[in-house]
């Protein structure tokens, strides 16, 4: 085993660390903060000409204001397919479709719909820190595997430090996007 190994290794678990991370990230948008955000529709598909297509590929998404998104799709002929596909992705909102666009006006939270959120926030944080968890075992492993095929003890050592220290950033950035996330929340 060669220092370029041990490289490789940490750069693997560096991309794979930081996949995880996007993924929360990723889910964090889906989640509602009480302002309006074309992050909130980001997933939806709707059937258009045949085929599912995003979202976003069939119309333009806009925000006109903190309570409300609009969306304008390029061709009005599916129009009752963006309806429905935002009815079945159940976000929470009900759209209203005035034959041209499509508007979605954003409720206001109460106190307990906020505390579900940050609930659900909490559990993505933690799905998270899970994958993180298991990336760094499955590397400390591979160190182990690398020892026994001939990696002196210091580079081992120095590895699982490396290690640590790579989960040990991710682990501030996770902590880092959920207290933001929890004040954009809570912030009426």
């Amino acid at each position: 085993m060669t220092e370029q190994d041990v490289k490789n290794l940490l750069a693997d678990t560096k991309a794979q660390m930081s996949k995880a991370m996007e993924h929360f990230e990723f889910e964090l948008s889906k989640i509602r903060t009480g302002r309006a955000s074309s992050g909130m529709l980001d997933g939806i598909e709707v059937n258009a000409y045949g085929a599912m297509t995003p979202l976003f590929q069939v119309g333009n998404i806009s925000t006109p204001d903190a309570r409300s998104i609009t969306i304008q799709p390029w061709d009005a002929s599916v129009l009752p397919e963006i309806e429905k596909a935002i009815l079945k992705a159940n976000i929470g909102i009900t759209p209203q479709n005035d034959g041209k666009i499509i508007r979605l006006n954003i409720p206001s939270m109460t106190e307990e719909r906020r505390k579900d959120l940050v609930k659900s926030t909490k559990a993505e944080a933690e799905k998270c820190r899970v994958s993180i968890r298991t990336i760094r075992k499955d590397s400390n492993e591979k160190v182990k595997k690398f020892l026994k095929d001939g990696l002196p003890e210091d580079a081992a050592k120095s590895a699982e430090t490396d290690i640590q220290n790579i989960t040990n950033d991710y682990s501030a950035k996770i902590e880092k996007h959920l207290e933001v996330k929890e004040k954009e929340i809570m912030t009426v």
